[in-house]
């Protein structure tokens, strides 16, 4: 039951702001940027 509870208050939270949880954010951005960076690199060929 605990669980439940718990569970909905995440979703209670996303839908009052419309946002996504900051870990969720979080991850994609660090992915992202590691691939902007091996972009980066592979632009300036430092790895080919």
């Amino acid at each position: 039951m605990a669980e439940i509870a718990k569970n909905q208050l995440k979703s209670d939270s996303v839908m009052k702001t419309g946002k996504f949880p900051y870990t969720f954010r979080t991850a994609w951005f660090l992915l992202l940027l590691g691939i902007n960076f091996l972009m980066a690199a592979y632009y300036f060929h430092i790895i080919e």
